[in-house]
């Protein structure tokens, strides 16, 4: 019995010997590998600086005024002095109708305008009455009238400086008032409609300068101005339509054309990051960086990005002026780790 008893204390102490043995090399094993285990990173200061609030929306050029030019009656087409792609002034000679009833009506006008001479001078004599004589200017003023209006029916003229962009029939055709003569749009100056959020609603002003380029004239910029803001917002988008107005004095921008509409609604005073700080959070959209503290840890921060700008982000919270910001290594990092700084 004795015996047994001795055995299973020198195989105790057996155990225990080499049990410390082995905690004594799984420490120095741990020592290492923490010491290889220390992240190296990359950082770089960050500070604050003026970042202009730019935005930019996709448009199409249209004409800022289209005329479609159509008499108000039926008939027949006896000149077309214009075709398509002439540029027009405003009152030129575009198109003329049958005169048949124009002819009629002002032989009728020179006949009435005769005889209200002579009344006038009877009138002036006392051989007639005011009435009558009232009678008989009314009835001018009427055939007057109507004379106008066959002329401007007639003899059809551009209401505006443009050019011409349709016609729909040749001479000799009967005009059905199914569609215009033609179609006029004045190109100079062009407007283009954006639809900008209502967030940025008060931050727009009329006469506001844009910038805007168009894909068909690649390496050209274009100023124009806000000329109008609708006063509602559309509850579908929750966008309010801004137009901007564009000189375009070389006629080189033409309706139909995709246009990029860059509008700036000021300029702030936010930190600026470097997009390869920004690190996003797996599962949601949130985005973070991790920032270097003074005894060489990091710290995991949330951030709200602003507009970015080429390789950078404008950062409105999170992140003070002057703080470090790691750059590269960040795959190995996690909150509260102690770094090392790349030189």
């Amino acid at each position: 019995m004795k015996t047994i008893f001795k055995t299973i204390i020198i195989a105790s102490a057996a155990v225990l010997a080499a049990g410390c043995g082995n905690n004594a090399g799984k420490k120095a094993v741990e020592a290492q590998v923490a010491e290889e285990a220390v992240p190296s990173v990359s950082v770089v200061e960050v500070s604050a600086r003026e970042v202009p609030q730019t935005a930019t929306y996709t448009s199409t050029v249209q004409p800022y005024v289209k005329n479609n030019i159509a008499p108000q009656m039926a008939g027949r087409i006896t000149k077309i002095n214009v075709e398509i792609g002439d540029f027009v002034k405003k009152g030129q000679v575009l198109a003329e109708i049958d005169k048949a009833q124009l002819q009629q009506a002002q032989l009728q006008l020179h006949n009435q305008e005769v005889e209200l001479e002579r009344l006038r001078a009877l009138y002036d004599a006392g051989g007639l009455s005011k009435s009558d004589l009232d009678a008989i200017e009314l009835s001018y003023n009427v055939t007057k009238t109507q004379v106008d209006n066959l002329l401007e029916n007639t003899v059809l003229c551009s209401p505006i400086d443009g050019v011409v962009t349709a016609r729909n029939y040749d001479v000799g055709d009967m005009y059905t008032m199914s569609m215009p003569i033609y179609t006029v749009e004045q190109i100079k100056p062009v407007k283009l409609l954006v639809g900008i959020s209502e967030s940025d609603y008060t931050k727009v002003k009329k006469g506001d300068a844009v910038e805007i380029t168009v894909d068909a004239l690649p390496g050209q910029t274009f100023t124009g101005k806000v000329g109008k803001i609708y006063p509602t917002v559309d509850a579908a988008t929750r966008t309010f339509l801004v137009e901007i107005v564009v000189p375009n004095n070389g006629n080189v921008l033409r309706p139909g054309m995709f246009a990029r509409v860059t509008v700036t609604f000021g300029v702030n005073n936010n930190v600026v990051i470097p997009d390869v700080a920004v690190v996003k959070q797996q599962g949601s959209g949130e985005r973070f960086v991790y920032i270097l503290n003074q005894d060489g840890t990091v710290n995991y921060q949330k951030v709200v990005l602003g507009r970015r700008m080429g390789a950078e982000y404008e950062v409105l919270e999170g992140i003070p002026s002057g703080a470090k910001v790691v750059t590269g290594g960040q795959i190995r990092l996690k909150d509260g780790v102690k770094v090392t700084v790349n030189e």
